[in-house]
């Protein structure tokens, strides 16, 4: 029974606020903070169970109502409430399900983004500044704050690639969804005959590794430094203050050259290169998922067609769940959200096909 399990969610609820006070549990920070993180989680929840509880205990009272009253005025106004009572409880019971399907615990995590030029040439790299525009607009409108970390400029514009750290709430649950090839269908700047060129761009997002999900030897990590190269001005480009990090055990390399400062440089480094490494293991979760998921809508598969951007009709495609729209300018313009909202209605409806809640 579902009243049961929010109950059973409910009593758990009331035990990590319990513990959270604790001083044995203060002094264990890692475990203070995912107790924290778990208590954010259930309130969600428990906000729900306590209108559920009571929209049920007021449908019994009105039932008993019903059994009772002789006014027929009376009646009919009980019979109004009913009906809306159990409307609304049908609603609940769907949100409810949803809330209760297991999280993914890198939801709520900040989040690394590459954006990549792929097939189509310099259009292809025009095409990779476009995107990073577009999410740039997306990121202020959420109110979310980014960083580069670093980036290789197109020889005609845009970028080859740039790597950028986004902060905020629950940045990697929303930007997954991103992951792939995004493809452009337009006329290039660079075309004289008018014909239309399809280029391609790859979006990858990773969840931040944070402190305490990976502990990294320093013995294992050799530090290169260099001088900075693109905009920046004179300190920028002839100090030594751009970082690369390598991995001796794993070979994974970072670099990070958009600071000033040598050691601002080597602690942005550091998070994405604990990122990367975390994320070797979190890639074995997300290609078990995509085994029992068919809509492929957030298993980081980086090399499937994810969307079409038409610029002649105006289109933009998402090709996992056949969902079109034809505002593109607003879509480019970081007005990306119902997409999204889209892809998570989706899996969600294939995720509770697959899972036990209570019907």
């Amino acid at each position: 029974m579902l009243l049961l399990k929010l109950e059973g969610i409910a009593a758990r609820f009331e035990e990590v606020a319990r513990l959270i006070t604790e001083p044995e549990v203060i002094n264990d920070m890692k475990r203070y903070v995912l107790l924290n993180k778990e208590y954010k989680e259930l309130s969600k929840i428990v906000e729900f169970y306590r209108e559920y509880k009571n929209i049920t205990e007021n449908l019994d009272s009105t039932k008993k109502i019903l059994e009772t009253e002789k006014d027929e005025e009376m009646r009919e106004m009980a019979k109004e409430e009913m009906d809306m009572l159990v409307h609304r409880r049908e609603e609940m019971e769907e949100e409810i399900k949803v809330l209760l399907l297991p999280a993914d615990p890198e939801d709520a995590k900040n989040a690394v983004m590459e954006i990549r030029a792929g097939t189509g040439g310099d259009e292809a790299s025009i095409f990779a500044g476009d995107l990073f525009r577009m999410y740039v607009k997306f990121f202020d409108i959420k109110g979310w704050k980014y960083s580069i970390t670093s980036f290789t400029e197109g020889t005609n514009g845009g970028y080859k690639e740039v790597i950028l750290s986004v902060t905020g709430d629950g940045v990697y649950g929303i930007m997954k969804y991103e992951s792939g090839v995004h493809r452009v269908q337009r006329v290039p700047q660079t075309e004289t005959q008018g014909r239309i060129h399809t280029s391609a761009a790859t979006i990858a997002v990773l969840p931040e590794a944070e402190e305490f999900d990976i502990e990294l030897n320093n013995s294992d990590i050799r530090v290169d430094t260099y001088c900075s190269s693109g905009p920046g001005g004179q300190s920028v480009n002839t100090t030594y203050s751009a970082v690369r990090l390598t991995h001796v055990p794993s070979g994974v390399v970072v670099t990070c050259q958009d600071q000033k400062s040598q050691i601002k440089n080597k602690e942005k480094a550091m998070v994405e290169l604990r990122t990367r490494l975390y994320n070797l293991e979190y890639q074995k979760y997300l290609d078990e998922i995509s085994s029992r998921r068919k809509t492929m809508v957030s298993t980081g598969d980086r090399s499937a067609k994810i969307r079409t951007y038409n610029y002649p009709q105006g289109r933009m495609t998402d090709h996992r769940i056949n969902f079109t729209l034809y505002n593109l300018p607003a879509v480019l313009n970081g007005d990306i959200m119902e997409i999204i909202d889209k892809l998570q209605i989706a899996e969600n409806a294939e995720r509770l096909k697959a899972s036990d809640i209570v019907k």
